[in-house]
């Protein structure tokens, strides 16, 4: 099938790109419930509004390379406010009920920023170019490759490089690290937790926004954008490990390539493939490759 190397280099390639997108997107899931224990269903729904902000500003800038910078930071910097709306005024009265009233708080949450979406920006399909200086393609000895596609593979080990350097490295990562352990003990120590877990959600949110900003010059722009990404989310979350960054990356790698190589190996099975995929290291490690069983936990 692959007897040409550059076309399984331009496949390998297209995987990577592909998954550290994906990455990007499912690092927000990953920290909101690493730290605060909530599924978020609206993830995806953040996704979309943040290739929607992206695409609002390219109106007012122009297609330029500043024009593009400032909408995918916009794109974060305003999701990022919405969600400490959200979070502040609505989701935090759940934190200590059951959780089925959280799982039924963000997917109503997405119904209700879909028809806002469509309400705002109507129900077409819109596209966003790729910057001026990431068109066209670069040569990587084997093959020319397109810049676009190579910048998001590089710009996914970057995030995951930071956010592991704050997590582990800094003082603030220590206190989210303590929150997940015993919240409780947390704020008797004379830390606001209920500040922690807004910058928690509000980062998460920015970081799904973001990714979504990054995703638009690649696929169209359309109010059902988020439910394909939020499924994908969810399997890299889940064959990863629940709230593990390290997971969340391997995950993303792993679907990344089972999608792209997928569809010329399995064709019509790809749609079924990740599933199983899932199952199959669910049968092996139910609480994920990288996860942590409830009895390592304590």
């Amino acid at each position: 099938m692959f007897a040409n190397p550059m076309i399984l280099f331009i496949q390998v390639m297209n995987s990577l790109s592909l998954a550290m997108n994906l990455f990007i997107i499912a690092a927000g899931l990953t920290l909101i419930f690493g730290v605060l224990r909530i599924v978020n269903f609206a993830h995806g729904a953040f996704y979309m509004v943040g290739a929607y902000i992206a695409l609002s500003i390219l109106r007012v800038t122009g297609d330029t390379n500043l024009g593009f910078l400032l909408g995918v930071l916009g794109a974060g910097a305003l999701m990022g406010a919405m969600a400490f709306v959200v979070e502040r005024g609505l989701l935090s009265r759940l934190y200590d009920k059951e959780h089925m009233l959280q799982l039924l708080f963000t997917f109503a949450l997405v119904l209700v920023i879909k028809d806002l979406v469509k309400m705002i920006w109507g129900s077409g399909q819109y596209s966003i170019g790729a910057p001026p200086f990431l068109r066209g393609a670069v040569n990587l000895g084997i093959s020319h490759y397109p810049k676009y596609a190579l910048f998001l593979c590089v710009m996914g080990p970057i995030i995951a490089v930071a956010i592991w350097f704050f997590m582990e490295r800094t003082r603030w990562g220590r206190i989210l690290r303590a929150a997940r352990e015993d919240r409780v003990m947390l704020n008797a120590l004379g830390t606001d937790v209920k500040l922690v877990y807004s910058g928690v959600f509000v980062t998460g949110a920015s970081l799904a926004a973001m990714g979504g900003a990054l995703a638009a010059p690649r696929s169209a722009v359309d109010p059902g954008m988020d439910s394909l990404v939020i499924i994908d989310a969810f399997i890299i979350v889940i064959i990863g490990g629940l709230g593990s960054l390290l997971g969340s990356f391997v995950g993303a790698l792993i679907l990344g390539f089972l999608t792209v190589m997928g569809s010329i190996y399995l064709k019509e099975w790809v749609i079924v493939a990740s599933y199983v995929m899932m199952v199959v290291i669910l049968l092996v490690r139910p609480w994920g490759l990288f996860g942590k069983a409830d009895e390592e936990r304590h």
